[in-house]
């Protein structure tokens, strides 16, 4: 539009001028033909060029839009990757607070191991001092045995005594009058009594071997009663000599009041058992029906077995978190028991130690008593147990109760016994008559 404006301009300039001539005037209409044709082309040009930009105009107003819309894409995903950054920056701090808190259980594992090789140690010293301890209670058995025996051969000395005293009334008896041959008869009777004494002491003297037959020899003892009551009178009638049948009639009951003292200690030392017995049956019945633990009465001898996987882990002494449990509901029981020695017997399977375990456990001998000690140590220290009461001992292999060439034998084999058995009997009545 300018274009034209200024071609007009030029026309009207060159008509007011006028023609200087005619050839300069075609000239000029030349001129100003081409003038407008170069202003009608520029206009197209122009109309052309307007369209261009217009449409390029647009074409940014696109890639404007375009751009807004990935601007705030890019900051969409900027705010999630600065999110997953506070994501990743919190889980890297938590995984090093981890591995600072697995540092430090690093050195507390350390320090433990530490402490337990100073246990094992003390566990070793314990060890020789109850073989030891074992040694002198062997010694001091041996005693009592011999001094039982020597106790043994002075009654048969008495009862042959008193056979050779009644041999010598048999001799009076025989040149007395007719009342003393009556005697006589009645002494063959007596002779019947005195063998059936002779029994009786012999069944004294095995009394701690068969304690199961106390009663009957307290019933026989008061049929021997009723049958010496008879007897004395007829040895009223008898000579001086008789007087020795009283005494031995004295002997006889004072030895069936002993008996009668030790059958009413070994009974209630029977109900105490039964009862400790059912209290343990009580407490362990989760394990007794898994078959992990079995309990054993046999009169006046309590047996509690458990197995390898209830106190211990495989090749290890000290008694794991699951068996302590298990030992702090016997200690509640046996720790009421007073009248029974209570023996902790460790026993293994025949498969050898190798490996590591070797340089700590050379044979099934140190496995076993380790184990035997402490569940000792755990009964004393935190059951509450009277120490007096214990034994401790190892028995490795050398006692299986199952064969050990299969795997559920030798199972079995590999178990603690916690064996409760009596104390001496006349210690026992001497308490109850206290």
């Amino acid at each position: 539009m300018r274009l034209q404006a200024y071609a007009l301009c030029s026309v009207a300039v060159i008509i007011l001028a006028g023609c200087v001539s005619s050839g300069t005037h075609d000239q000029t209409v030349a001129e100003l033909d081409q003038a407008r044709k170069a202003s009608a082309k520029t206009a197209t040009d122009f109309d052309s060029y307007k369209k261009q930009s217009t449409a390029q105009f647009a074409a940014l107003e696109g890639d404007k839009t375009k751009l807004s819309n990935d601007l705030l894409a890019s900051q969409s995903a900027n705010a999630k990757l600065q999110r997953e950054l506070d994501q990743t920056r919190g889980s890297l701090d938590t995984a090093l607070a981890s591995r600072r808190d697995l540092e430090e259980d690093v050195r507390k594992i350390r320090a433990e191991t530490t402490g337990m090789e100073r246990l094992n140690g003390e566990l070793r010293r314990e060890r020789d001092i109850l073989q030891t301890k074992l040694d002198e209670q062997q010694q001091s058995y041996d005693a009592s045995k011999q001094d039982l025996e020597t106790k043994l051969k002075a009654e048969q000395a008495t009862v042959a005594s008193l056979q050779n005293d009644k041999e010598l009334l048999i001799t009076r008896a025989m040149g007395a009058t007719d009342e003393l041959a009556k005697a006589q008869k009645r002494m063959g009777e007596l002779e019947a009594e005195a063998a059936r004494a002779k029994d009786l002491d012999k069944r004294l003297a095995d009394l701690q071997k068969r304690t199961g037959e106390l009663e009957t020899d307290a019933s026989r003892a008061k049929e021997l009663e009723q049958r010496l009551s008879q007897r004395d009178i007829e040895v009223g009638k008898l000579t001086q000599g008789g007087q020795t049948l009283a005494a031995e009639k004295e002997a006889l009951a004072a030895e069936k009041e002993r008996l009668e003292k030790e059958r009413a200690a070994k009974e209630a030392e029977i109900q105490r058992l039964t009862k400790t017995q059912e209290d343990l049956t009580k407490s362990l019945q989760a394990q007794i029906d898994k078959g992990d633990i079995k309990i054993k009465q046999v009169r006046d001898r309590l047996t509690i077995n458990m197995v390898e996987k209830v106190l211990f882990n495989s090749g290890q002494a000290q008694v794991k978190p699951e068996g302590l449990k298990v030992l702090k509901q016997v200690a509640d029981v046996v720790k009421n028991v007073n009248d029974k020695q209570i023996r902790i017997e460790g026993h293994t399977d025949n498969v050898r130690i190798g490996g590591k375990l070797k340089e700590k456990f050379p044979t099934n001998w140190e496995l076993s008593t380790a184990r035997a000690t402490n569940v000792v140590r755990y009964f004393i220290e935190q059951g509450g147990v009277n120490p007096a009461n214990f034994e401790a001992v190892g028995y490795a292999d050398t006692r299986p109760v199952a064969e050990n060439e299969t795997d559920a034998g030798r199972t079995e084999n590999r178990r603690i016994e916690i064996v409760l058995f009596p104390k001496d009997l006349s210690a026992i009545a001497s308490e109850i008559k206290q």
